[in-house]
């Protein structure tokens, strides 16, 4: 069974880091890309980051160049999303998804057609 489990959110203050992991399990991550979406309040779901199966290459949101990361660690079959000076605006649930193709802003792409639980993540002082 196909799976990806999000988690690491939480409580940050602003400029605060936080790690969010994706475990992926029923395939592995060598194979398949995968992308972080966010989700904030009162907003619709956009795809912000991805990250290729076979070679690694990254894809990611404007805003967060110099800021956030996308990486992966095959052996742990995980894809990580590193969040440094966090913002308020940053807010938001996060999912990670399986995909068969990635633009940044947009909803789509998804190999299994299904949502994950997501991780909420909380800017705040």
């Amino acid at each position: 069974q196909v799976q990806l489990v999000e988690s690491g959110g939480g409580l940050v203050q602003p400029g605060g880091s936080l790690r969010l992991s994706c475990v992926a399990s029923g395939f592995a991550l060598k194979y398949t890309a995968i992308a972080w979406f966010r989700q904030a309040p009162g907003k619709k779901r956009e795809g912000v980051a991805c990250i290729t199966g076979s070679d690694g290459r990254t894809t990611d949101e404007e805003s967060a160049k110099g800021r956030f990361t996308i990486s992966k660690d095959n052996t742990k079959n995980t894809v990580y999303r590193q969040m440094n000076s966090r913002k308020p605006k940053d807010t938001a649930v996060y999912y990670c998804a399986a995909i068969s193709f990635f633009h940044v802003g947009s909803d789509t792409g998804l190999i299994t057609g299904s949502w994950g639980k997501g991780t909420r993540v909380t800017v705040s002082s």
